[in-house]
This record gives structure tokens, C-alpha cells and sequence, in this order.
């Protein structure tokens, strides 16, 4: 049986556009474009209440930071993968990349204000 979203996450794909990436292709196809992207790991919402804050918060980060990133969910069957991959293991998660490579990640939920002080950083790491 198929797992049921979270409405609030439904609503990123249905109502924003964002794309659900299945596959680690995928992750990579979207990140290499250029530009700044945000990958969105939920975790589990029925586990996880903190998922649906996610949810509500990363489009008013959008939205705050003038769209100077776009966003995609990661769809479970990848999530476990991509989180060892890039060592951000706490749900929800927010990954930022650039031109694919990977700047950082911010997991949990956090203050308003750090996320006005972490996503320009991390958006403005130089990768050697």
C-alpha cells in the first residue's frame, strides 16, 4: 500500500510546482542546473510533527529570500540514501546546493531568525 502524503506536502508539488525527485539521478539533474536549489527531505509526517512546519516554512523562505533558490521534495525511496550522503540525518531537512555541489543543510525545525542568518551563508559558500 502506497504511503499517503501529508496534505501540506502535497500542496509543494500541487500548488508550488515542485518537482518530487525519486531517484538519485534525479537529485542530481536537478542540482546541477544553474543557480541556487533547496532539496527538502520531510521524513516522516505521522512520526514527525515537525514535518509539517517544514512544509509550511520553506515556501516563506522562498518567498523571503526573493526566490534566489528553487525547491524539490525527496521522495522516500531516495531519502535514506541522500542523507548519508550528504551527513544531514535529522528530518525534517532542508539541503541547499549550487550548480551541484552541495553548500550545507540545515535539519529541524529552527528560529526565524536563523534562517535569515544560515541560508545566506550557506547560499554564499565558495566550494573548493
Amino acid at each position: 500500500m502506497m504511503p499517503v502524503t501529508h496534505p501540506l506536502i502535497a500542496r509543494l508539488e500541487t500548488d508550488c510546482g515542485w518537482p518530487r525527485l525519486a531517484t538519485l539521478a534525479e537529485v542530481e539533474a536537478f542540482t546541477g542546473r544553474p543557480g541556487a536549489h533547496c532539496l527538502f527531505i520531510p521524513g516522516d509526517p505521522a512520526r514527525n510533527l515537525e514535518t509539517a512546519d517544514a512544509a509550511v516554512i520553506l515556501p516563506e523562505l522562498v518567498i523571503a529570500f526573493q526566490r534566489a533558490f528553487d525547491c524539490a521534495l525527496v521522495d522516500d525511496a531516495i531519502e535514506a540514501a541522500l542523507r548519508d550522503a550528504t551527513r544531514a540525518l535529522r528530518t525534517p531537512g532542508f539541503l541547499f546546493y549550487r550548480e551541484g555541489r552541495f553548500l550545507g543543510a540545515i535539519e529541524k525545525i529552527r528560529d526565524w531568525s536563523d534562517y535569515m542568518t544560515r541560508i545566506p551563508h550557506l547560499l554564499g559558500r565558495i566550494s573548493a
